[in-house]
């Protein structure tokens, strides 16, 4: 079904044509877009319908609405979403919704791998923005000073804007990233060889022997 694009829907920042995922014109780098340093397999829903990682897409599929992530008990939704590389975030983009099963915000925890419900009156937010309906993705710019070396970040969804449910199609990130410095290179040398460790030389118990001695 085709979709209906809204120019007017509201979003802090715009709907992008470029190629996010290889990078593109303009100032878009090959580290632009962020689907290919995110650990899909390990990202986590909270009181959803479906697995989290079904919304993490890459670039050509953020209009796909047939893969969705829906609130389950009520209209609240955490994601929790690990980096296999150090980023730094520059932007969120969500595609929500439709109408009242948008979210009426978002929130953005940075660096809580553990961030559950209990957690919501306890933690303050590195950034949250209020959510548009519409049926673009909305592109939502970050504090990058607040995003530098994230490993993971948690989004919360605290409640929809009318509707029982909350629901989520797609979650993307722009930014940079370079490889982690936290994963040590360990080397393994022999100093010195292990009699136990080498084959006996049959007759000599053991022993080592050399030719002529």
């Amino acid at each position: 079904m085709p979709h209906q694009h809204d120019a007017n829907c509201g979003h802090e920042a715009h709907d992008h044509d470029h190629d996010h995922d290889h990078g593109g014109s303009g100032d878009l780098g090959p580290n632009d877009n962020l689907f290919t340093q995110i650990d899909r397999d390990n990202v986590v829903s909270l009181n959803t319908v479906g697995v989290g990682k079904v919304v993490i897409k890459p670039w050509n599929e953020r209009l796909d609405e047939s893969k969705a992530l829906e609130s389950d008990a009520d209209d609240q939704i955490i994601i929790r979403i690990p980096f296999t590389a150090s980023v730094r975030l520059r932007s969120l983009l969500l595609k929500t919704g439709p109408g009242d099963q948008t979210p009426a915000k978002v929130a953005l925890y940075s660096n809580e791998n553990n961030f559950d419900f209990d957690d919501i009156g306890d933690k303050t937010p590195t950034q949250e923005f209020v959510v548009a309906q519409g049926r673009d993705v909305g592109e939502y710019a970050l504090r990058t000073a607040k995003f530098s070396n994230v490993s993971w970040v948690s989004l919360l969804f605290p409640a929809s804007q009318g509707a029982d449910t909350t629901q989520i199609y797609y979650v993307g990130f722009l930014g940079h990233w370079t490889e982690r410095k936290d994963r040590p290179v360990i080397t393994v040398y022999e100093a010195q060889a292990n009699l136990a460790d080498h084959e006996k030389i049959q007759g000599t118990d053991g022993a080592t022997s050399q030719p002529g001695f």
